[in-house]
C-alpha cells in the first residue's frame, strides 16, 4: 500500500466553512468507495478465490485513492483530523490483512461527533458497516453529514433532557448503503474485532425523517379526507420545521430507554423477547417524548406542538404499513396507538373520512402511555414469562391476535418447562395482524412509502408535491 498521509488541518488555509461535498476529493472518495464495495462479501472482507473478483493489486489501488481523498478533505474538518489519521491507518491494516474482515475499531473509538456538537458542524464519516433498515451486509460507506443542534435544543438537553451521547444530524451526500431507508448513523453497525465497553454517540438523520413524514403524512390526509388545523398544514408544508419538531422527539426518545422504571435491561436487543416486548418500549419512548411535547407546548414552546402531530401522525399513518410483516414491532405499536385512540373516540373512520378530536388527543394519547409506564412498575415484581403475558394482555385489549396464535390460549397452551427464550419461538410473525382499515390503507400507500426510500431535504419539495 502506497503511504498516504492525512494533511495537516491548518495545509493551504482552507476555509473550515467549505462545503465537504462540493470539494473535487468528495466524487473521487465516493467513487472509489462504490468500487469497492461490490467486491466485498457480507461480512466486509474480499474474497479473491470468487468468480469475477478483482486482483489485489486493483483492490489496494481504489483504496489508496480513499485514503488520498480523506487526505485532501480532512483539512476542511479540523475537528475529525485523529479520526482521520486513525481512518487511513485502518484502512492499510485491512489492506495489509489481504482484505480479511475489516476492523475499524481504532477509527471508531477516534470518532466523536457528540464531542464540540455546534450546529451547522460538517463530518465525514466513512465505515465498513451496515446500514440499519438498509443494506444488511458491511459494507465500506462513506457520509458526509451536519449537526443539527440549535441553541434552544441544547438549552433544553443541559438543562431539562440531558443526553450527551445524542447526534442531531442531516444528510449532505452518502454512498449506496444510504439510498436506503435508514436513517440512522450508530457505532454498533460498524465492523470491529471487539466492541467497546460502551459506545459514545449515536446519530438520527432528522432530514430523512422529516422529508419520510411529510410525503406520508400528505399522502394520507388526502386519502382518508382529514381536515387539518391551519397550524398542522403549515407544519407539514414546512421541511426545517418538521426536521427540528424530529430531532426534539429523537433526542428525548432516545434519553428515555434508559429512564423509568424499567424491569428489564433496557437496551433489549440483548435479549430474546417477544417482539411485543420491543414494539411497547419503543411505543413507550415516542410516549414520553409526546408528554413532554404537551408539557413543552404549555410553557409556550412552539416545537412542542409540532412534536405531537409528528408523533401522532408518523405512529399511525406511515408505522403500522411500513416494512414486513415479521415480528413488525414498530408497526405494531403504531397500530396500538390508533386502536386505543380509535377506543377511546379520539378519532373516529366514519363515510370513509377520518376524523380527530384535537382537544382530547393529548390526554388520551398520554393515558395510553400512562398505561404503558404502570405496565412496567408492576413487571418490576413479576418473574420474566408473566411479565411477558400481562404485556401481551394490554396489546390483544385493543389489537385483535391472530386466530392462529397460542399465545392468546394463554399459558395452558405453551410448553411452561421450556425457557422463557424457548418459547419465544410460538410467537407468529404476524402476532397482531393488520385490521381492515390498515390493510386497506397499506395498498394505497405502498407506491408513496416506496417512494421515500433515500429520501432526503434536497427531495422532499418534488416528493411531496408529486
Amino acid at each position: 500500500m502506497t503511504e498516504i498521509l492525512v494533511q495537516d488541518m491548518t495545509a493551504g488555509g482552507i476555509s473550515a466553512d467549505r462545503r465537504v461535498v462540493e470539494h473535487p476529493a468528495w466524487p473521487e472518495l465516493k467513487g472509489a468507495v462504490e468500487e469497492i464495495r461490490p467486491w466485498q462479501s457480507k461480512d466486509g472482507s474480499i474474497d479473491f478465490d470468487a468468480e469475477g473478483a478483482p486482483s489485489r493489486t486493483t483492490v489496494e489501488s481504489a483504496v489508496d485513492r480513499v485514503i488520498a481523498a480523506v487526505g485532501e478533505l480532512s483539512p476542511l474538518l479540523p475537528h475529525d483530523a485523529a479520526y482521520h489519521r486513525a481512518l487511513a491507518a485502518d484502512l492499510r491494516k485491512w489492506a495489509d490483512s489481504a482484505f480479511d474482515v475489516p476492523d475499524f475499531l481504532d477509527s471508531l473509538l477516534a470518532f466523536q461527533p457528540a464531542v464540540g456538537r455546534a450546529d451547522g458542524l460538517q463530518h465525514l464519516a466513512l465505515f465498513a458497516m451496515y446500514t440499519q433498515n438498509g443494506n444488511p451486509d458491511r459494507n465500506l460507506e462513506a457520509v458526509v453529514l451536519r449537526m443539527v443542534w440549535p441553541d434552544w435544543l441544547a438549552e433544553l438537553e443541559a438543562t431539562r433532557y440531558d443526553n450527551p451521547l445524542f447526534c442531531g444530524i442531516t444528510f449532505e451526500d452518502f454512498t449506496s448503503g444510504y439510498d436506503t431507508n435508514s436513517a440512522v448513523l450508530f457505532p454498533e453497525t460498524i465492523a470491529v474485532r471487539e466492541a467497546p465497553d460502551r459506545f459514545s454517540w449515536g446519530g438520527i438523520f432528522c432530514d430523512r425523517e422529516a422529508a419520510r413524514f411529510r410525503a406520508v403524512t400528505e399522502a394520507s390526509v388526502a386519502l382518508l379526507g382529514l381536515e387539518l388545523p391551519d397550524g398542522i398544514r403549515e407544519m407539514i408544508g414546512d421541511q426545517a420545521r418538521c426536521e427540528q419538531a424530529f430531532v426534539l422527539w429523537d433526542m428525548v426518545h432516545d434519553r428515555t430507554h434508559s429512564h423509568g422504571d424499567l424491569p428489564f435491561d433496557p437496551f433489549m436487543i440483548k435479549q430474546r423477547q417477544p417482539f411485543w416486548m420491543y414494539g411497547l418500549e419503543e411505543l413507550r419512548c415516542d410516549l414520553t417524548a409526546f408528554k413532554e411535547a404537551v408539557k413543552l407546548e404549555a410553557e409556550g414552546n412552539a416545537h412542542g406542538r409540532d412534536v405531537q402531530y409528528a408523533v401522532l401522525f408518523d405512529r399511525m399513518f406511515r408505522f403500522p404499513v411500513t416494512g414486513e410483516r415479521v415480528r413488525n414491532y414498530d408497526g405494531l405499536g403504531g397500530q396500538l396507538l390508533f386502536a386505543y385512540l380509535h377506543k377511546h373516540d379520539v378519532v373516529r373512520w366514519t363515510d370513509n373520512t377520518l376524523k380527530i378530536d384535537w382537544e382530547r388527543a393529548p390526554q388520551v394519547t398520554n393515558q395510553l402511555c400512562g398505561e404503558i409506564e404502570a405496565l412496567y412498575r408492576a413487571g418490576i415484581d413479576r418473574p420474566k414469562l408473566v411479565h411477558w403475558f400481562a404485556a401481551y394482555d394490554l396489546v390483544a385489549t385493543y389489537l385483535a391476535p391472530h386466530p392462529g396464535s397460542r399465545w392468546a390460549k394463554g399459558p395452558d397452551a405453551l410448553d411452561l418447562s421450556l425457557p422463557p427464550r424457548k418459547l419465544v419461538d410460538d410467537v407468529l410473525p404476524d402476532e397482531f395482524p393488520l385490521s381492515m382499515f390498515y390493510e386497506a390503507l397499506s395498498k394505497k400507500l405502498k407506491d408513496v412509502i416506496a417512494s421515500t426510500k433515500g429520501i432526503t431535504a434536497a427531495g422532499a419539495p418534488e416528493r411531496v408535491a408529486a
